[in-house]
């Protein structure tokens, strides 16, 4: 069965879909987590009440990719170039487990400003 996630941060909405891993699992129980948005160049960051290690280490993501950054217990959004990235390569501050995606538009989260609340939450099929 798929788990997917909403993403609201302010009036900004996106689905997201969690993979397989242990990480995405630990996640998945943890749900609802609120928190409030740090920007990384075109990277949201969060930190979450969770203590996890890296499963799978990534030094490049995609677009859409979600990130468990484990120096900050952070959950990250990756929707564009970071601060380091080179030759258009996705690049986090180090790297991260990759436990899942944005399977909306991951432009949304442009709009969305530094200090707005945030939160992850399952996905009800209604």
């Amino acid at each position: 069965m798929t788990k997917e996630i909403r993403i609201k941060a302010g009036q900004t909405e996106a689905v997201a879909e969690l993979n397989n891993t242990r990480t995405a699992q630990a996640i998945w129980e943890a749900l609802p987590i609120k928190g409030h948005v740090n920007l990384w160049g075109e990277e949201i960051y969060f930190e979450v009440p969770l203590s996890l290690k890296l499963e799978a280490g990534k030094e490049l993501v995609n677009v859409g990719d979600l990130g468990y950054w484990p120096p900050g217990n952070a959950f990250c959004i990756f929707f564009g170039l970071t601060p380091i990235s080179q030759r258009g390569k996705i690049r986090p501050a180090s790297t991260v487990t990759v436990f899942g995606r944005v399977i909306s538009d991951t432009t949304v989260f442009k709009k969305v400003a530094p200090g707005t609340e945030i939160t992850i939450e399952r996905k009800s099929n209604r």
